[in-house]
């Protein structure tokens, strides 16, 4: 069993086949879809953020509209960048998300990726300290967000304050009982996956990750999983760890289907450099009639070691066909599968 969500990177822009055309239209179209995944009965409404470019980037607003018009569904992100957060701001702002849906945050974060501007997080007013680099801030940022999180107090109080206060040392509010335990790390390595293992985080793996080995995409990727689980044992946590992968997955059962995504060009890994020094490869698209990609994933080992699956979709297209393939995905390929 597994459970299957989208992950959107709410884009829009005025080109021409863009159902996507302005940033509400992104905003308000992902509430919609997450409305319409849940009836559909998936299990994820996950989004991407990006700062400086015409897509999602202040994902709190967001997550907690859709919380208040869903009831089940699972709302998150993949991934915040931490170069970017003030991690207590944040965790006041991702407590109150997560009570508005009652303890449905699934929280992914990273030290993040190439931005569209350089050295963006400094105009956030971030800046590594000496003899450390900006993915070393991104991580420190992540450590102080994750002991926020814990609920334990470490303000002192004002002896005279505006109001009451409670004994003792003063925590953030609101607090989100179980928080803690529903963070993910956006790993790209072997490495950064054992630290967040080591510090009690789930493991977010997508599309791309450093090529430390050479072989297939699925095949490092699932490596890098089974190194998780390891670390995450030998680490001696009290509760399970969670994985997701993400995958861009269609079937072709329509004739809209086929017009997009049917051209057969997207089946192999890439090789790429995300900067100069970092080779990276990225996963393979999925696009076929539904018994030939039944097929195809089956022979995924980074899907076959996940407990959660989240689908790439094309959210220009709109809510009514990315809706479509969410459907078509849990209809055709997931029993197929035993996902479900």
């Amino acid at each position: 069993m597994k459970k299957i969500g989208f992950l959107s990177f709410g884009h829009w822009s005025s080109s021409q086949g863009s159902r996507t055309r302005s940033a509400a239209d992104a905003l308000l179209q992902s509430v919609d879809l997450a409305v319409a995944a849940e009836e559909l009965g998936a299990d994820g409404a996950y989004f991407r953020v990006h700062h400086f470019a015409q897509q999602l980037a202040s994902p709190f607003p967001l997550l907690a509209a859709i919380g208040a018009r869903t009831q089940s569904i699972e709302i998150g992100t993949a991934v915040i960048d931490m170069r970017y957060e003030n991690p207590l701001y944040m965790a006041e702002d991702a407590g109150s998300a997560d009570l508005i849906s009652g303890g449905r945050l699934q929280l992914g974060i990273s030290r993040g990726s190439p931005e569209q501007v350089i050295d963006g997080w400094r105009h956030f007013g971030y800046e590594p300290a000496e003899g450390t680099t900006d993915a070393d801030m991104g991580r420190r940022h992540a450590e102080v967000l994750l002991d926020v999180l814990r609920g334990e107090g470490f303000a002192r109080p004002n002896p005279n304050p505006m109001f009451p206060n409670p004994p003792g040392l003063l925590r953030l509010e609101p607090h989100s009982m179980g928080l803690r335990d529903r963070i993910w790390w956006g790993a790209g390595s072997n490495a950064t996956a054992v630290w967040a293992a080591q510090l009690g985080m789930n493991l977010q793996s997508s599309t791309l990750k450093d090529d430390e080995t050479g072989q297939p995409f699925h095949v490092q990727q699932a490596e890098q999983i089974r190194a998780y689980r390891h670390a995450w044992t030998d680490a001696g946590h009290a509760h399970t760890p969670r994985v997701s992968v993400s995958r861009s997955i269609f079937p072709l059962v329509s004739n809209e289907d086929r017009a997009y995504f049917g051209r057969g060009n997207q089946g192999q890994d890439q090789i790429g450099y995300l900067d100069a020094q970092t080779r990276a490869i990225f996963g393979r698209s999925y696009a076929d009639e539904p018994d030939r990609l039944v097929s195809q994933l089956a022979g995924d080992e980074a899907i076959a070691e996940a407990d959660t699956l989240l689908l790439t979709i094309p959210n220009q297209l709109g809510v009514d066909y990315n809706a479509h393939v969410i459907e078509a995905i849990l209809k055709h390929v997931a029993p197929a599968l035993g996902w479900r």
